[in-house]
């Protein structure tokens, strides 16, 4: 267990803007492009031109560049880039990346940005086609030769434990997917906007690897999002209300590895993020109670259940109970099963819009969001709030 205490990272940092391509299957053009129409629709929504951005940060699994992009959409000098490994886990850390250089005085204005042809080109959810020699590669090299060779596979795993440790059946995924499409049934920007499922719905799915369901896993998508990070009395001079980083934490537990993490004592958890919920806890002074929405990754259903019982909103077992209660307002933008798959960060940006009161499926009163990255592999988390909250 970590030993580390509150940080100081909380309150020096706001979201300003936030802008989006449309979420497609096809976009029909290149992924640089993608990412160039998402940074100028989030500097247009903050209010700011290219000329004011000095900074940017983006995953490493991408095609484009931080001086790439930087050029393609007529931003100047640079003062600081980055890029965070891992995927989907990578999401909020972007954003902690560019709170930490705008705290620290090393940039002013940041951009975050996620930009793929994740259906029409590269599909994740195909698996393993081809690893260079490396020691992430030597560690899928103890699963692929089994038949483990997609990330449903790799999460089937750990899902079925966790439904044999609770005495639970497959049924119980149905009330993330459920919930998760709801949302995307009135949310215009969604992919499935206008298709609600059923628990029958999702029973009647057909299997992609035992427990998982077709409707329990992620969709693929092609778009782009990108997210404008400035300091909280700047945002405070530009056109929306600035979303507050209360807290933001990176986390990787023992026996960690890339969605095959297979030999830890217990598979019903994840253990990667509880230690960014415990940071993000101790620093924002919060706890379960005093989260008004949370926007929880969900590549796959399960890992929902899982995140929401590290977290304490109920306990270990209890996640798909808690969901079905509507214990929480819970990706109120349909998530990943229903809005759009763009690793998290198309999460990042409802959660912005809870805080400012402009979501499709607005909370009342909603001050403080909880937002996680990819889980099974190493994550990160943020809490955002409204100013003064």
């Amino acid at each position: 267990m970590s030993i580390r205490g509150k940080d100081a990272l909380g309150g020096r940092a706001a979201v300003a803007g936030i802008g989006a391509t449309e979420f497609s299957k096809d976009s029909g053009r290149s992924e640089l492009k993608l990412a160039v129409e998402a940074v100028r629709a989030a500097l247009d929504d903050a209010g700011l031109s290219p000329a004011d951005v000095d900074g940017m940060v983006t995953f490493t699994m991408d095609t484009s560049p931080e001086i790439t992009v930087a050029q393609a959409a007529g931003i100047g000098e640079l003062s600081f880039f980055s890029r965070v490994h891992y995927g989907g886990g990578a999401a909020c850390a972007t954003v902690q990346q560019a709170a930490l250089a705008v705290a620290a005085g090393v940039a002013d204005v940041v951009v975050c940005y996620r930009a793929f042809n994740e259906r029409s080109g590269r599909r994740f959810g195909s698996g393993v086609r081809h690893r260079e020699p490396s020691a992430e590669g030597a560690a899928l090299g103890w699963s692929l030769p089994f038949g483990l060779l997609t990330p449903a596979s790799w999460v089937a795993m750990a899902a079925q434990r966790y439904l044999y440790a609770y005495g639970l059946t497959p049924e119980v995924f149905g009330h993330v997917a459920v919930s998760g499409r709801r949302y995307a049934a009135t949310n215009p920007a969604a992919y499935f906007h206008g298709r609600p499922i059923s628990l029958a719905d999702h029973a009647a799915s057909r299997w992609i690897a035992e427990p998982l369901r077709l409707l329990d896993c992620c969709q693929e998508t092609d778009g782009g999002q990108a997210i404008v990070v400035t300091g909280v009395e700047r945002a405070r001079d530009l056109p929306h209300p600035p979303a507050v980083v209360l807290a933001a934490a990176q986390g990787a537990g023992r026996s960690q590895e890339q969605m095959t993490s297979f030999y830890r004592d217990d598979l019903t958890g994840l253990p990667e993020m509880g230690v960014v919920a415990r940071q993000l806890w101790r620093t924002c002074g919060l706890g379960p109670a005093g989260v008004d929405v949370a926007i929880l990754y969900d590549h796959f259903t399960p890992f929902v259940l899982m995140q929401l019982e590290e977290f304490g909103f109920c306990g270990p077992g209890e996640g798909a109970a808690f969901v079905a209660a509507d214990g929480l307002p819970l990706n109120t933008h349909g998530g990943q099963l229903g809005e759009a798959y763009l690793h998290g960060m198309n999460g990042i940006a409802e959660a912005v819009r809870q805080v400012r009161g402009t979501s499709v499926n607005q909370v009342p009163g909603a001050s403080r969001v909880l937002v996680t990255a990819g889980t099974g592999v190493p994550t990160s988390g943020l809490v955002l709030g409204a100013d003064g909250a």
